[in-house]
């Protein structure tokens, strides 16, 4: 079994349509997170910006992140984010630990 993933999923909407987003998150958030390995599924609107979003998303392996990709709910929710997104979103995979600071 792989390392856990940890990813921030970048968003953005369509000027005016963040609601949508809200709306779509709220529907799909309780799927997501009865999948077998999702560990965290939280969105965060940006401060500042309706319009944009970052999704933080845990998942227990490659393996459990692969089966939420194909997800029959997520192939959905693909299709009908394009209605209201700005574009693809970005998504950023972080390394499992935090960066320690050297101390003094």
């Amino acid at each position: 079994m792989s390392q856990p993933i940890k990813l921030i999923v970048l968003v953005a909407t369509l000027p005016g349509r963040g609601a949508e987003q809200l709306a779509a998150f709220e529907a799909l958030a309780p799927l997501v997170r009865a999948e077998e390995g999702c560990l965290q599924y939280d969105l965060h609107r940006v401060a500042d910006d309706p319009d944009r979003f970052a999704l933080v998303e845990r998942w227990a392996s490659a393996e459990a992140l692969a089966a939420h990709d194909a997800a029959p709910h997520m192939v959905a929710a693909g299709a009908a984010h394009r209605a209201f997104r700005a574009g693809p979103a970005e998504v950023v995979r972080l390394v499992d630990a935090p960066v320690e600071a050297p101390r003094a």
